[in-house]
């Protein structure tokens, strides 16, 4: 049985109880543009207890607004309560929350394409908001008033620039402008939700067209100022055709396809010291230190994203080293092997290739890279090593702080080509550091 066919199947067990019971949601507005959900979720008459009551395994992770989790198969499902939400006094949740009706439930949603709801055993989509009409014209509108539906939500306002990128849609007038009005307000939600949809915007399609709407709603320079610095910072036409840091970093969104949350990042971020680096010498313009100084801020940007410490790891050294490719043809054999074997390198890669791209397209730097990870073998990018902590013990060296700088210049010289077994490897540290014990 197919994902959906258990979503159907928990439809139809609810109906044979009694109970009204849809798909609802973003799954319907898939299924009407012929793409593959990602997910069902559920809408009933059926309350938190009785839902308990049907199926044998439920987790309750919103009841007190009607929701749990319905487990088939061992797949979650949200079944939700048709519910009416009182009035928002914070922008992030309703003081009150009390079942309703299946219009009113619609009504309480935030985008007509999200509004519809679909009787799977019938055929039929219900759609009483012009959801229907909304995704053949490509828009995203808010249901009803908009400034309502962003004063009970805030989130729902990057929630309209994502679906917007995402699927290519413009953002319907009203509802644009009830963005630009309360852009302001939208730090009233967690930082951990803003980040979730900011990735989203970054990672699911369309992320260069995120985040002009982003930056034309009002939003941006209220979530990363950072980026909104970047504007009118001029770079040297040599290098930077395109225009300036905020054009330049548009056009590295614009070559994202399907990335991981790190490079999406490391594309956005890479040159966000920019605007505080910049110093004109003579006719020349110089951003020395951008790359360490970046580093820093992107770690600090992520971490008020509240994105992983692996993430925020990952990007920072993308964009400490996305201009150290550059060295590559001059760096002694054992460098280049050691830059190549990083972690990440793969990665880092990508983002200078994506650089170029985005400027001057000058790609042979990245082509050189890509040549030498093609002609070395992985077992000399990353030998075994020759010896060991215990090897030098046994050439009698005392356990200490040499130890490392002793294997470090082993591993140098084996990248290197110097040495290739381990008897030369114990007659290079006796030539070199002698009898140490």
């Amino acid at each position: 049985m197919s994902f959906r066919d258990r979503a159907i199947e928990i439809v139809k067990r609810l109906r044979d109880r009694g109970y009204e019971s849809y798909l609802a949601g973003g799954c319907v507005r898939d299924m009407l543009l012929n793409k593959s959900p990602q997910d069902f979720d559920i809408t009933t008459s059926a309350k938190p207890d009785e839902i308990r009551e049907i199926f044998p395994h439920t987790i309750p992770v919103g009841a007190q607004f009607g929701v749990m989790l319905v487990i088939v198969a061992g797949q979650p499902y949200e079944v939700a309560t048709f519910r009416y939400d009182g009035p928002y006094l914070d922008g992030r949740r309703p003081i009150e929350v009390r079942y309703g009706s299946l219009k009113e439930d619609i009504l309480r949603r935030d985008f007509t394409i999200n509004g519809m709801v679909f009787d799977p055993l019938e055929g039929r989509v219900i759609d009483l908001v012009g959801g229907r009409s909304d995704l053949a014209r490509r828009m995203i509108r808010a249901i009803g008033d908009a400034r309502e539906r962003f004063a009970e939500d805030r989130l729902r306002m990057i929630r309209a620039v994502r679906f917007a990128a995402a699927l290519d849609f413009t953002i319907e007038e009203r509802t644009f402008a009830g963005i630009k009005e309360a852009a302001e307000a939208v730090t009233q939600v967690s930082w951990e939700r803003i980040g979730d949809e900011t990735t989203r915007i970054l990672t699911e399609g369309g992320a260069k067209k995120g985040f002009e709407l982003l930056n034309t709603t009002g939003l941006l320079k209220v979530l990363l100022p950072e980026i909104e610095a970047m504007k009118g910072v001029e770079q040297s036409p040599e290098y930077h055709p395109e225009g300036d840091v905020f054009t330049h970093t548009l056009l590295t969104l614009g070559h994202l396809n399907a990335p991981s949350a790190t490079l999406a990042y490391g594309c956005l971020l890479h040159d966000v010291a920019k605007p505080a680096c910049i110093r004109r010498v003579g006719e020349r313009l110089t951003f020395y230190g951008h790359a360490e100084k970046g580093a820093e801020m992107a770690v600090e940007i992520l971490q008020r994203l509240k994105r992983s410490r692996a993430t925020w790891e990952r990007v920072a050294y993308l964009v400490r080293n996305h201009l150290r490719h550059t060295q590559a043809p001059q760096m002694r054999l054992s460098t280049l092997k050691r830059f190549l074997g990083e972690n990440g390198i793969d990665e880092l890669l990508n983002l200078t290739r994506i650089d170029a791209l985005s400027s001057n397209g000058d790609l042979q730097y990245y082509r050189f890279c890509m040549e030498k990870l093609a002609e070395l073998k992985q077992e000399e990018i990353h030998p075994e090593p020759l010896l060991r902590g215990r090897d030098l013990i046994e050439m009698g060296f005392a356990p200490g702080p040499i130890f490392q700088h002793i294997l470090r210049q082993v591993e140098e010289a084996q990248l290197g080509g110097e040495l290739s077994d381990r008897e030369e490897a114990r007659e290079w540290v006796k030539r070199n550091y002698g009898n140490r014990g």
